[in-house]
């Protein structure tokens, strides 16, 4: 696979793996630009322009929007986090040009009133679906009691209230300042010619304005706060604890990657032979979260109310276990294989491959090959991961619990 890259004058940086042998293509255009780049009066602007986009441009109606894209066979979509919205296709090789070019056009969307006002609606309807998903609304809450005073605490979707208060020129300001080249990565992968890529994105953002932007980088350890929220029709208990991490650029994530693999994967972890295995709960997970300047561990457990008590005894004294003695040889060796087999299927698509290629450029402005990644994970040491443990003090966490009712 050969590596392209390329940085228009106004900033927008172009980058390109391509492979020749591959039967598809994918890019995708990834904006700097989050749920944390929001001020409290805008909470939730970065998600409702990621579907304005879909709206259309001057010259496209969000009904040819969405035949442009049909007619070639792309899978489409996109998505936004705390820190990022990516917009993406995967397609076959001999529309990767006309892709591109669809994107680039709805980059620069109309945001016109009407689709403003009836999107908002939209937005509330999400809002309040992922508000009946308590499993979804448990991991939300806790992040913003975790991040408590820093920008990662605000909500990815926001509230009914700042939704309804937001308007559309607010959105424009908003775009105007975060959607420039200079905060923006055009990642494409797979089999295509980058000589045309490179022409079509000129084409269509060599006249776009560069602005002066930022993000504040901080790092949190958290709030350690604890809190349980009652709610009716409710019957199981639904937990979310959250421990410091390390950033996006810290050498050691993939040390924490591998912590968390060891315990809280869905299968073989501690919390699956302790928590899952035993029954003391339906389910039991941890990820780790690296992001910018700052990192998260969040665990998810679902439980009967009864067995509340028994599941964070249980949890902490998995964390315990962790800090006094450590990890084993075979749990790093069972962690790898599981890291490194997700990795490598993944990025065996061109798909798959253009998610972690945006975000290496977007968080280190480097290009990681995947043996690059699989040497780095190789490499990791039981020293290493038992050094982060002491680092993370995994006892000292933030707690919410959304559960039934008590009589």
């Amino acid at each position: 696979m050969k590596f392209e890259h390329k940085k228009l004058s106004n900033g927008l940086v172009l980058i390109g793996e391509i492979n020749n042998s591959a039967k598809s293509s994918a890019v995708g255009f990834f904006v700097k630009t989050g749920s944390r780049d929001e001020i409290k009066q805008i909470n939730g602007v970065s998600h409702f322009l990621e579907h304005m986009l879909f709206k259309g441009t001057e010259k496209l109606n969000a009904f040819e929007v969405n035949q442009s894209f049909d007619k070639t066979g792309a899978q489409f979509n996109a998505f936004t986090s705390e820190e990022n919205t990516v917009f993406y296709a995967a397609v076959l090789p001999e529309y990767i040009v006309e892709v591109t070019g669809l994107w680039a056009e709805l980059l620069r969307p109309a945001l016109r009133d009407e689709d403003f006002n009836i999107e908002k609606n939209v937005i509330k309807e999400e809002i309040a679906m992922y508000k009946d998903l308590p499993s979804f609304d448990v991991v939300d809450r806790c992040r913003t009691l975790h991040f408590d005073g820093h920008p990662c605490s605000n909500s990815v979707l926001g509230s009914d209230e700042s939704i309804d208060n937001l308007t559309a020129e607010q959105m424009r300001q908003y775009f105007s300042n975060r959607y420039c080249p200079n905060n923006m990565v055009l990642a494409c992968a797979g089999n295509l010619d980058w000589a045309q890529i490179c022409t079509i994105t000129e084409h269509h953002c060599r006249l776009w304005e560069e602005q002066p932007v930022k993000r504040e980088l901080a790092h949190s350890d958290g709030s350690k706060r604890k809190l349980r929220i009652e709610k009716e029709n409710l019957v199981r208990e639904h937990i979310c604890l959250m421990n410091t991490g390390v950033s996006a650029q810290d050498p050691t994530r993939f040390a924490a990657s591998l912590l968390g693999t060891i315990t809280g994967d869905e299968v073989g972890s501690r919390y699956y032979w302790e928590l899952v295995d035993k029954a003391l709960a339906e389910a039991a997970t941890m990820q780790f979260s690296a992001m910018d300047g700052t990192g998260a561990f969040y665990s998810y457990f679902r439980c009967s109310s009864e067995n509340l008590d028994k599941v964070l005894d249980c949890a902490d004294k998995i964390f315990q276990d962790l800090q006094e003695h450590g990890i084993t040889e075979d749990e790093l060796t069972k962690a790898k294989n599981k890291v490194l087999s997700a990795l490598v299927i993944k990025n065996e698509l061109p798909m798959g491959r253009l998610i972690d290629l945006g975000f290496n450029w977007i968080y280190l402005e480097q290009y990681r090959t995947i043996q690059d990644d699989i040497n780095a994970i190789k490499a990791v040491s039981i020293d290493e991961v038992n050094t982060l443990i002491q680092k993370l003090n995994l006892r000292d966490f933030t707690q919410l619990t959304i559960g039934p009712v008590k009589k």
